[in-house]
């Protein structure tokens, strides 16, 4: 059997469906996790899932929530945090930290023309030179030559690769599926699914979330 690649949505502190999703993956050796950003927060066991991805050596990449937690953590400003940090806070351990302090902005799978990232990239820019402010909270923007005042649309629908893009940080009820770009958050700590995404077959695999965290 070959190696997969397992790319996972939004925790959001829910350690208990990570753990429910993992049982339905069952990694072996040789596959390797890749947790898509925003670990922590809004659910109830940031800990634990930090715990889970250090312990069993999971890669993972910077959300806009870790990022600005380690911003705090620097410069601790309490004008940086909003009201849910503080919970997160108080779980975190010194090798959580470490662990947070090794999350990186992007990442390229080696079984396909795939990048990984938390948030999202803006278009007409090479992805490698947007930064890591960029990539974590890129979500909705407005098109090039867009008028005065027009909507903003999210940015996966402007994205003409030509890698694929996986993604979390825009919460919905299924998978985001467009032309070049899968975004993976489904909502769990609001009561939905968790998602994973295999690469390089690009199947899906999903768990129930066993409550609503977030009222």
């Amino acid at each position: 059997m070959s190696s997969r690649w397992i790319a996972i949505g939004d925790v959001h502190g829910c350690a208990d469906e990570l753990e429910d999703l993992l049982a339905l993956l069952s990694p072996v050796e040789g596959d390797r996790v890749v947790l898509l950003g925003d670990l922590v927060n809004r659910g109830p066991a940031s800990h634990r899932v930090v715990q889970l991805a250090r312990r069993e050596g999971f890669l993972g990449l910077m959300g806009n929530h870790e990022h600005r937690l380690l911003a705090y953590r620097r410069d601790p400003r309490e004008d940086l945090l909003k009201r849910y940090d503080y919970a997160t806070l108080g779980q975190l351990t010194e090798e959580d930290w470490a662990y947070l302090g090794t999350l990186r902005a992007t990442l390229e799978p080696p079984v396909g023309p795939f990048v990984l990232v938390h948030g999202g990239f803006l278009p007409g820019i090479p992805w490698r030179e947007q930064s890591l402010e960029q990539v974590c909270r890129t979500k909705w923007v407005h098109p090039p030559g867009a008028p005065e005042g027009a909507d903003p649309v999210h940015w996966s629908d402007l994205w003409r690769g030509p890698e694929r893009v996986l993604y979390g940080h825009t919460p919905g009820p299924e998978v985001r599926v467009s032309a070049h770009a899968l975004g993976l958050d489904t909502a769990c700590v609001y009561g939905g699914k968790l998602t994973a995404c295999l690469l390089p077959g690009m199947e899906l695999v999903q768990v129930p979330a066993r409550r609503c965290y977030v009222a």
